[in-house]
């Protein structure tokens, strides 16, 4: 919704999604609508829009740096309703797009496809992975990725959800794949350590999520994250918090648009 709301609310868009709009559906963005000519202070979320757009702006922007250096396979773990194979992938020839979800979740996105007539292209590969009854490796094996060559992964929105011990295995997993192979993943840092805005917006959306039956999980100061994921194999780790994608994406914007919270993008390569 917020990915959606990006491209009409904020002019110009960091991160363009011309079918973000279709997939939320006809009444979703009516409700959207009712907001644009509000002004940026009484927009939806407008610290959190901006965060959406940059870590997908971000992810994409790592993605085409990775192609040019031959990387062919792209993985969006807990993919939602991202839209990049059906919008963006004819602009790689010959990557491979694997989509990573709960069963029930890609049967629900497979259905707002064809109902907003999205067509779904031969480069990408659904990969239902139910993670209470197997394995990513498995999981993407069966849906026919190659471990022997490098990847980019994609794991937007999912990390803050799980325990650390299922964090851990995952960034196990991907290290373990060939050089080259690189993961963008986002986390927020504990309450305690933000200033009283952000923290209270914090507070906020984690009651709503946990209203909603799927609780926040995992916070961590950058230096406890960063410790851990080198221990998990990789040769280099990034952090990139919310001032260095400010200045990366929403310098001299008029319409005020940036990042405001403990909002962190981490980039590692094997």
């Amino acid at each position: 919704m917020l990915r959606a709301a990006h491209q009409f609310l904020d002019k110009p868009p960091v991160f363009a999604d011309p079918l973000a709009l279709r997939i939320i559906g006809a009444e979703a963005e009516s409700e959207l609508r009712k907001f644009q000519d509000a002004p940026q202070t009484d927009r939806p979320r407008t610290g959190l829009r901006a965060f959406i757009a940059a870590r997908s702006r971000f992810s994409e922007d790592t993605l085409a740096e990775a192609v040019g250096l031959g990387v062919r396979q792209y993985v969006l773990l807990g993919a939602g309703l991202d839209t990049f194979a059906y919008r963006a992938a004819k602009n790689f020839p010959g990557l491979s797009v694997f989509e990573v979800d709960h069963p029930a979740t890609q049967g629900w996105k497979r259905q707002r496809l064809a109902e907003t007539g999205i067509a779904v292209p031969d480069v990408l590969t659904f990969a239902p992975v139910n993670f209470e009854t197997e394995t990513l490796a498995h999981g993407l094996a069966r849906a026919g990725f190659d471990s022997g060559k490098p990847a980019v992964f994609a794991w937007l929105g999912v990390v803050p959800y799980l325990t650390h011990d299922a964090i851990m295995a995952t960034l196990r997993f991907i290290a373990g794949l060939p050089k080259g192979t690189t993961v963008i993943f986002d986390y927020g840092e504990p309450a305690s350590t933000r200033h009283e805005a952000s923290r209270i917006a914090h507070e906020e959306m984690a009651a709503r999520v946990a209203a909603n039956g799927e609780p926040f999980r995992s916070f961590f100061p950058p230096e406890d994250i960063l410790r851990d994921v080198k221990s998990a194999g990789f040769s280099q780790v990034e952090d990139f918090n919310s001032q260095m994608l400010n200045a990366r994406y929403f310098r001299d914007r008029e319409d005020g648009l940036e990042l405001r919270g403990a909002g962190h993008l981490l980039r590692a390569r094997v």
